[in-house]
């Protein structure tokens, strides 16, 4: 894709933002239609929108980065979406409406990707927006599941944050990762597995054995993760004048 079209496809924050909002909106007022969302569910998702409004204009002053990118744009149809699952987990008891709502959103999720290497349109500030994403959608489901198999789960969506909080007081642990297929993978199965989960067309046991060994690799992933960073670093080799 040229330069041209893909700036075609790019849009400014504030008209990002703008859209998303009415999308959202539109959204709840269709779940309000169909499946009965209350005061509760409207509640958060008002909380959640200027939460994230907020946050990523903290992030696009942080990365400088000035118009949304086409996959910026996917990740913010699923940001929409997102909303409306904390909506319905807020509310309470619109099971397949929830399910309904979470499996376009892991679509998109796969989306976005394919997206910003298709318009050559990677960045920095795309790749922390998707991670994000991805962290609170988890999140948000790990609550949903947790209210049938206990608070152990909470542990599945509380998992990145607890990481983000760790690099606050351990600098060693802001190093960069490097690429690995099983941290994706492991991350990709979180949300599939909780709205599994949430479906409930498993049965319960097949459930709980289903959630723990989710929980279980992504203990895995985290612990090797830290391990790498803590690890001490070789020292860079000294150059010699004229190498």
């Amino acid at each position: 894709m040229t330069d041209r079209a893909t700036r075609h496809l790019s849009a400014r924050p504030t008209t990002a933002l703008t859209i998303a909002v009415c999308a959202e909106a539109a959204l709840l007022a269709f779940l309000t239609i169909t499946t009965g969302l209350g005061a509760h569910g409207w509640t958060a998702a008002a909380l959640y929108t200027l939460s994230a409004t907020a946050l990523l204009g903290a992030a696009l002053r942080h990365y400088h980065h000035r118009p949304l990118g086409p996959a910026d744009l996917v990740t913010s149809a699923r940001v929409v979406l997102i909303g409306a699952v904390t909506a319905l987990v807020a509310d309470g008891d619109h099971t397949w409406a929830l399910v309904a709502v979470a499996v376009p959103a892991m679509a998109l999720d796969a989306l976005d990707g394919l997206v910003a290497r298709g318009t050559r349109t990677c960045s920095d500030f795309g790749a922390r927006f998707d991670i994000e994403a991805d962290a609170f959608l988890i999140l948000v489901l790990s609550v949903q599941v947790a209210q049938d198999l206990g608070p152990w789960v909470l542990a599945i969506g509380a998992m990145r944050y607890l990481f983000g909080a760790a690099t606050l007081v351990l600098p060693r642990l802001r190093g960069p990762l490097p690429p690995g297929r099983g941290r994706k993978t492991v991350a990709a199965a979180q949300p599939i597995v909780l709205t599994v989960a949430v479906s409930g067309i498993l049965p319960p046991p097949a459930t709980t054995i289903t959630v723990a060994a989710a929980l279980t690799a992504l203990l895995w992933s985290f612990t090797r993760d830290v391990a790498g960073l803590w690890r001490p670093r070789p020292p860079r080799a000294a150059t010699t004048e004229g190498s």
